[in-house]
Parts: structure tokens; C-alpha cells; sequence
């Protein structure tokens, strides 16, 4: 069986979530969310309420936690707010605001 969970519109670039999502996929779902909560990075929080929203489904459907394993940490693009910053004689440099869209899938299959 699987279970996910997905967040939206997460003001952060893709890239760094990414850094965090690789560093707690191979750790089952309980010691992840340890981990997040303790990482020192800003992308730790998102993932880590991602991950804490899939263990609650886990459990609303009352299936054992301790059985979970990551089938994926998916952190694709989201849309990116087009921003513009004034330079020197009157021209505008454009850059981008960028966000994440985060999908966290349990599967209990392969367990031991």
C-alpha cells in the first residue's frame, strides 16, 4: 500500500530542497522527521511537515509506521515570480523567485 503527501507553493529554489530531500531519503519516516527537525537547514522545516503529514495519514488508515519505507522524495519546479532590480543608468536586471512543489510516497512493500 502506498500513502503521500503533497505541499504547494514553497517560496524556496528547488535546488536546495532537493539537498535536504537526498540526505533523509534512504532513513525510515520516524528518524527522518528527527533528523529535519534538527538539520541545520531552512529547507529542513517544509519537508520535515511534509513528511510528518504522510506518517499522519499512515496512520489514519491505521497501517504500522515502523513497517514504512520512502518510495520517493519528489521536489520538482513550481512557478517562479518574476522580479526586476534597478541598475546603473536606468536599466532593470531581471531575476526569479523560485518554488518548490514537494511529493513524499510511503510504501510499506519490501519490508522486512
Amino acid at each position: 500500500m502506498e500513502y503521500q503527501a503533497i505541499a504547494k507553493y514553497i517560496r524556496m529554489s528547488p535546488r536546495k530542497v532537493r539537498l535536504v530531500a537526498h540526505a533523509v531519503k534512504r532513513l525510515t519516516p520516524p528518524m527522518a522527521l528527527l533528523r529535519l527537525r534538527e538539520l541545520s537547514k531552512r529547507a529542513g522545516e517544509p519537508i520535515a511537515d511534509v513528511v510528518a503529514s504522510v506518517i499522519a495519514n499512515v496512520k489514519d488508515k491505521k497501517a504500522d509506521i515502523t513497517k514504512m519505507r520512502f518510495k520517493s522524495i519528489e521536489v520538482s519546479h513550481g512557478p517562479a515570480m518574476k522580479r526586476i532590480r534597478a541598475v546603473s543608468r536606468g536599466q532593470a536586471h531581471a531575476y526569479k523567485k523560485r518554488m518548490t512543489h514537494i511529493r513524499v510516497i510511503l510504501t510499506d512493500e519490501g519490508a522486512k
